[in-house]
């Protein structure tokens, strides 16, 4: 009788254990998870930031473009304002169409093309879309080790009932899979 309690305390123990340690790296994940987000959220800052000294910097030459200009101004504020992944996936993709669009404008501008400021703001844009996409990555690839976690047997029986919830994909639209396109 009594190495059968005994038994079943291991069980327990070892069962508690399990649960423990499940729930701790379901914990971690999820924080990994706000962290990889918080690390987007200073990159895409960083790019709004540099939009208005973009515009600006292009209004200087080309004055007339003025649907183009709202339309970045549009889409930065939009993108600001913007919450949750899946919105703030879809602003920052007319974001990139809208620069798109401002670099196109710019591309009819000789003068601007040469512009030692015009430059270096696309060179500074440039480099934060590439820290911007491996933010995303990150954050991609810490959402899909959480999901997988949260869905598989076992640690799927801890947890659901500890309220562990699948996390969104920050994904590209369909138009925005492309590479972008900037020209010096």
């Amino acid at each position: 009788m009594t190495t059968l309690l005994i038994v079943a305390g291991v069980v327990a123990v070892l069962i508690g254990l399990y649960v423990l340690m499940t729930y701790n790296g379901l914990v971690k994940l999820r924080n990994r998870i706000e962290n990889a987000w918080s690390q987007v959220d200073v990159q895409l800052q960083r790019r709004y930031d540099l939009i208005p000294n973009l515009v600006e910097t292009v209004k200087g030459y080309a004055t007339h473009e003025r649907a183009v200009f709202e339309e970045v101004t549009r889409a930065r504020a939009n993108a600001i304002g913007a919450s949750g992944v899946a919105q703030q996936a879809e602003a920052e993709n007319a974001v990139s169409g809208a620069l798109k669009s401002l670099f196109a404008v710019a591309e009819a501008y000789p003068d601007l093309q040469a512009s030692s400021s015009f430059i270096s703001l696309q060179e500074e844009l440039s480099a934060t879309e590439d820290k911007i996409a491996y933010a995303r990555q990150f954050y991609n690839d810490t959402v899909q080790r959480y999901n997988t976690k949260i869905q598989t047997v076992p640690s799927n029986l801890v947890a659901g009932p500890f309220g562990f919830a699948e996390r969104e994909y920050f994904e590209a639209d369909a138009a925005g899979r492309g590479p972008a396109k900037v020209q010096f």
